[in-house]
């Protein structure tokens, strides 16, 4: 996860995209911070089910209500993966839509993806996450991996899937530094997930934030994807 992303492409988000999105800057009152919390918790236990879902930051989170399989807007190399992906993120307690950005950007689904820096396969896992009899490059093993990180980043980020982003590529601990303190690696992470995530989420059957990653070398990322995977052009 962290520190893993150094021979993906030089992905530049358009201008004005860094420090986007995420905190307005203004403070609740802590006593105000406290009340609702306690009204949120009390909910929480009388009806799990409402529990919410990640937001893409500054949105209002919504019931939990996870997918059944995998939005239309992702690319043919990672719907290859669609069924696999909603069981992963099943076991995770996680939004399949969520699981399938990081694996767009990660690898593209490469199950034998390898960076410079020895981040594996489908999820680029680092290997010190991995336990000595466990095989990496499974694609079951590296989601399970890639999948407890990413929800340790979520409940770290309160829930904002922006930060998650941030922290699955930057470490769980820039979700709490200032955004003009993360490497340019992670604000990019950031701009593609977030942007990429709204439009799986939205239902719509493409995305422009997609299309723009592509745009920016997302597209031989890809390729070698298919070519893995035996996929017809």
């Amino acid at each position: 996860m962290t520190d893993r992303y150094v021979d993906r492409p030089d992905f530049e988000p358009p201008e004005g995209a860094q420090g986007a999105g995420c905190c307005s800057g203004y403070a609740l009152p802590p006593l105000i911070i406290l009340v609702i919390a306690a009204a949120v918790l009390a909910v929480a236990f009388r009806n799990p089910g409402s529990l919410p879902v990640p937001t893409t930051g500054g949105g209002a989170a919504r019931p939990r209500s996870l997918p059944s399989q995998i939005s239309d807007v992702f690319t043919p190399e990672v719907q290859h993966w669609g069924s696999a992906i909603t069981a992963w993120a099943s076991d995770a307690g996680l939004d399949p839509n969520l699981a399938a950005v990081v694996m767009q950007i990660e690898s593209c689904g490469d199950p034998r993806a390898l960076s410079r820096a020895g981040a594996i396969g489908l999820f680029q896992v680092m290997p010190y996450h991995f336990e000595a009899a466990e095989q990496p490059y499974s694609p079951d093993t590296n989601a399970a991996r890639g999948l407890a990180y990413l929800g340790r980043a979520l409940s770290a980020a309160q829930g904002d899937a922006r930060l998650a982003f941030a922290g699955y590529n930057g470490g769980i601990g820039v979700i709490g530094r200032p955004e003009t303190t993360w490497p340019a690696e992670t604000v990019r992470y950031a701009y593609w997930g977030s942007g990429v995530y709204t439009d799986a989420r939205s239902g719509s059957a493409e995305s422009a934030r997609l299309s723009e990653w592509l745009a920016a070398g997302g597209t031989s990322l890809c390729r070698a994807a298919r070519q893995r995977l035996n996929l017809s052009e």
